[in-house]
């Protein structure tokens, strides 16, 4: 059977990066893109995309029945820091369209569902080194609560309905083709365009706020191979630990400066200081490395010089 895709929230900073190679791995008539709004992007004029709005079961229903959807990528939400300025419809479509999805999958009328987590679900007592697969999670933002919760509604549907779903942790992502979206993590992607643009940079975060991150290729690679695993091999319905690297604002301001020699940082800690001091700053993710072979390529410098050497193009 032929696998068909919907990825819903496919204009995101990590959707987009997914249907392109989604499409190149499933071919173009094979991955339906779907988001709230049509943009005028490669992702809408590149191949099928459908307007969709994540909270209308309707909608999303009548798009699997339409292209006889296989397989959902759930990737439409409201990130950390722009969560917090709007709790309460954070909360409905972080959760109410993962339940849509899982019910449409309890209903057989798709197979497998990917639904994405994050280092958000873990709070300020969890321990921060090397934070452990199974710790205490006690999230303090609305985004943390949302997917802590969402990963205890997926594990419940896999092990009362049989539903396929499968999910990681993503850490902070860092990407070039993509503009900041609302996340804490975020610094580290808007560092590398204000060093371009003006060789300088003000940092929402102190200088030593360490925290788990990973280059968007990495974190895409992660995302397929856990949807291309054996189900057998998926042990975990909740969601996998997934880890990169772990370094802080001072540390990638020195990497940067290895090739813009006069690029200048300052600090000014804002409320997002206080959701980073609530995360780990590094991650254990040997569960996912064992159970469906995960391993990380990029390092600090490999991805410093791929964000500017893309950035300058």
């Amino acid at each position: 059977m032929t696998t068909k895709i919907l990825i819903i929230g496919a204009c995101g900073q990590i959707g987009t990066e997914l249907t392109t190679k989604l499409r190149s791995l499933y071919g173009n008539e094979n991955v339906i893109a779907s988001d709230i709004r049509k943009l005028n992007n490669d992702i809408v004029n590149n191949g099928i995309f459908e307007v969709v709005n994540a909270l209308d079961y309707n909608q999303i229903e009548h798009l699997i029945e339409q292209y006889q959807i296989t397989d959902v990528y759930l990737m439409a939400a409201l990130l950390s820091a722009t969560a917090e300025k709007n709790p309460a419809f954070a909360w409905d479509l972080n959760m109410n369209s993962l339940f849509h999805v899982l019910n449409l999958a309890k209903a057989k009328k798709i197979k497998k569902i990917f639904w994405p987590s994050s280092i958000a679900v873990f709070g300020p007592t969890t321990p921060r080194e090397n934070t452990a697969q199974y710790t205490i999670m006690e999230p303090t933002t609305v985004y943390g609560i949302s997917k802590q919760t969402g990963e205890r509604w997926c594990d419940y549907y896999h092990q009362q309905y049989g539903v396929d779903v499968r999910s990681i942790r993503y850490p902070g992502l860092i990407s070039w083709t993509t503009e900041p979206g609302g996340g804490t993590t975020d610094y580290a992607v808007d560092i590398y365009h204000k060093a371009l643009e003006n060789g300088s940079y003000e940092c929402f975060l102190s200088e030593d706020t360490k925290l788990p991150m990973m280059y968007m290729d990495d974190a895409i690679r992660a995302t397929i191979e856990i949807m291309q695993a054996d189900a057998d091999a998926v042990t975990i319905r909740s969601s996998y630990n997934l880890a990169g690297i772990s370094f802080t604002p001072k540390e990638i301001a020195e990497e940067i400066k290895k090739h813009l020699p006069d690029f200048t940082i300052t600090y000014k800690p804002d409320f997002r200081q206080k959701i980073a001091d609530s995360w780990p700053a590094s991650i254990d993710d040997s569960a996912a490395r064992a159970d469906w072979g995960w391993a990380h390529r990029f390092e600090m410098d490999s991805m410093t010089e791929v964000m500017l050497e893309n950035l300058k193009k």
